[in-house]
């Protein structure tokens, strides 16, 4: 057997400097970071664990998975899922801030779920932007879980508010449709509510197709359901979700960005990016309204007030929170003086023959232009420089004039 000849040593450098060329590349540190693939009822934690992507395939078996880069996104990689549209979907792939049957983000509403009481303008903005298909059966929805009490491992007991911002293929919210054209924030939706076995879910669908939102405020939707009946003033946010109902199909649905910002200041307003391609979605006749009809038409046109007490432990700032042909939604914030307080008693007269037709988070007496609220049972102690506040809907007979004063007097 003859052995190979040894090729000349400037061959072999040029070897040697190639391969040790190639191994350095192997060995060299990778800076682009690896898809996650999230399949069946898989989660991973994205963006630090500030935010966790979950697949959430409740009511399939079929194959679908989503793929993140680590980041506040994901995208619906592939989905054979096939459900009847007049049944549930079969997942819910979404990103997620807060705590959903007890696996929880780290920071904001994790370690400080808000009651919706003390909830205020602007205090919980969200950003979503999202890339839809035309082919499938789906929504593109925020989920938004209250609870009863500040934390659970399970089911939420209070009330889930969706917010529609699109939907392709022939399927529509849970329950039925209970007002239609009502302006809240800055967005017009049809309402939709459902009783489940232990909340309520109400789904606010927006009636111009979006593929985005930014800085959405949390408040009025929230104090919206509470004027409605349909959530309670003491019960805790404690989840914020942005995904798609999958019933057919999604392959190529993708969360471009997704953030919740809570704590900030200022009021936020909500601006929505329409959809080139979807229609909004499907919207039934109204049934019997928890409200009036709202036509949404009119602008807020009263501005905060913040009269003193005279000096009685308390004070009361009055601000319109949205405004319709005919009516509109005000909020009273009450904040206790220099030490704290076991209850209160806030009280104006009305330049014009406004009435209250509706008011959430304390009871109300009115005689003429007088009005007269007092605390519910679990607002009225407060802290020294602690605050609550207390909603209502009046209707009007052409002008919505705030108040000149307020008197709040703690007792």
């Amino acid at each position: 057997m003859s052995l190979p000849s040894r090729p000349p040593l400037r061959a072999l450098a040029a070897v040697l400097s190639v391969s040790v060329a190639f191994l350095g590349v192997l060995l060299a540190p990778q800076t682009a970071s690896a898809a996650t693939s999230v399949c069946s009822e898989q989660t991973t934690s994205v963006s630090s664990g500030t935010y966790i992507v979950q697949n959430n395939e409740y009511d399939s078996s079929a194959s679908e998975c989503v793929s993140t880069d680590g980041g506040a996104d994901f995208n619906v990689a592939n989905s054979s899922i096939s459900n009847s549209t007049s049944g549930s979907p079969g997942a819910y792939p979404s990103i997620y801030q807060g705590c959903h049957w007890g696996e929880c983000s780290s920071g904001g509403l994790s370690t400080n779920p808000i009651e919706e009481s003390n909830l205020k303008s602007g205090e919980v903005t969200t950003s979503w932007s999202t890339t839809q298909p035309g082919s499938g059966a789906y929504d593109v929805a925020y989920d938004i879980w209250f609870n009863r009490t500040a934390t659970t491992t399970g089911q939420p007991n209070c009330t889930e508010i969706m917010v529609w911002l699109n939907h392709n293929g022939s399927v529509q919210p849970f329950g039925s449709t209970v007002a239609s054209n009502v302006k809240v924030g800055n967005t017009t939706y049809n309402v939709w509510e459902g009783g489940q076995s232990s909340w309520d879910t109400v789904t606010y669908d927006m009636t111009s197709a979006a593929t985005s939102v930014s800085n959405l405020d949390l408040l009025p939707i929230a104090q919206d359901a509470v004027s409605r009946g349909y959530m309670s003033a003491s019960c805790y946010l404690i989840d914020i979700e942005a995904g798609f109902e999958l019933w057919q199909g999604g392959t190529g649905l993708t969360t471009n960005s997704f953030s919740v910002a809570i704590n900030g200041s200022g009021t936020s307003t909500a601006t929505a990016t329409p959809s080139a391609s979807a229609s909004a979605s499907a919207s039934a006749s109204p049934s019997a309204s928890a409200s009036p009809s709202h036509s949404a038409s009119a602008s807020p046109s009263a501005s905060a007030t913040t009269p003193t007490s005279g000096g009685a432990g308390c004070t009361a700032a009055y601000s319109i929170t949205n405004a319709w042909s005919g009516g509109y939604q005000a909020q009273v914030t009450v904040t206790a003086g220099s030490s704290a307080i076991s209850g209160w008693t806030v009280a104006w007269t009305y330049p014009n023959s406004q009435t209250i037709s509706n008011l959430w988070n304390g009871s109300y007496t009115q005689s003429g232009q007088s009005v007269t609220v007092t605390n519910a049972a679990y607002n009225g102690s407060l802290a020294s420089g602690g605050n609550t506040n207390f909603g209502f809907t009046a209707n009007d007979t052409g002008s919505d004039t705030a108040p000149a004063t307020l008197t709040c007097t703690a007792h």
